[in-house]
């Protein structure tokens, strides 16, 4: 009797601080919330890479383009100040699980390698791969496969999905990467390369620029297609739910496709950087 006394007292005890318990691990978990601590501190860190027309610098030094618009909008709907901190892009997601900044909103395509390493929101955006080639080397070739050989030299930026989609399907060429896209460009203007493979619109604007030099082999078509998601450290899951909310919210009220439309479909912004 003494025993089935002691067992239901220990019962009566868990049951009765189970809530309390509750509640301490939920604070718990909301004080270790990336989201809480920028609330806290009033400040979004934001790791990202310059890609056109992503992330630039504009003529006064600043940073403009389309990510950039997106990350002071998050920052001013959460009401809260931002930094951005530029970093390569081969090196951008160790430093987000370092702590170097809390969020990466810099056009990363989602892909189940990257998301092993980072939690991934729902996509804000949509990308896919182009090919650009010199008008000379690559003369003729309208096709991916007539670049698919060991004679044709391919050029990427190092770590992006670009350089992926290149060996994937390129596996054929010789493909060269490099830490910058405008290095890679470089060495198709100066005939060292036959094609460059980037984001779209990428190729689309420097064909314009450079239309005495490269030429778009599939006409301006891409041939992947790709989500692109805000990147953050794993185990997080409230700031996940607002990052999803967040671009449920503005993909609702038409303010990513207008900012989308502004920086990929005019150029209209051409001013600002050149």
């Amino acid at each position: 009797m003494n025993r089935i006394i002691s067992l239901f007292v220990v019962f009566m005890v868990l049951f009765l601080s189970s809530p309390v318990l509750a509640d301490d691990t939920r604070r718990e978990l909301a004080r270790q919330s990336t989201l809480e601590q920028i609330l806290q501190k009033n400040r979004l860190r934001v790791g990202f890479s310059t890609f056109v027309p992503w992330a630039m610098k504009d003529k006064k030094g600043n940073f403009a383009g389309y990510e950039i618009d997106v990350a002071r909008k998050l920052a001013a709907d959460m009401g809260v100040e931002v930094d951005f901190v530029p970093t390569k892009w081969s090196g951008i997601i160790p430093a987000l699980l370092t702590g170097k900044f809390d969020i990466i909103i810099g056009g990363m395509g989602i892909t189940p390698e990257r998301n092993l390493k980072a939690n991934f929101s729902r996509p804000y955006e949509y990308s896919g791969m182009s090919i650009l080639a010199n008008s000379k080397k690559a003369a003729g070739r309208n096709s991916l496969d007539q670049f698919n050989n060991p004679q044709t030299t391919i050029v990427a930026r190092i770590g992006t999905t670009a350089a992926m989609a290149a060996k994937k399907y390129l596996p054929k060429a010789d493909l060269r990467l490099f830490d910058d896209e405008g290095q890679a460009l470089q060495e198709v203007l100066n005939n060292r390369a036959d094609a460059l493979v980037a984001s779209q619109p990428f190729p689309e604007f420097q064909t314009i620029k450079y239309a005495d030099k490269i030429y778009l082999p599939l006409k301006g078509d891409t041939f992947t297609k790709e989500p692109i998601g805000f990147a953050i450290r794993k185990g997080d899951v409230d700031f996940l739910n607002y990052l999803n909310n967040w671009i449920l919210v503005k993909e609702a009220d038409g303010w990513l496709m207008e900012r989308y439309r502004y920086w990929f479909t005019t150029q209209d912004w051409k001013g600002l950087v050149e």
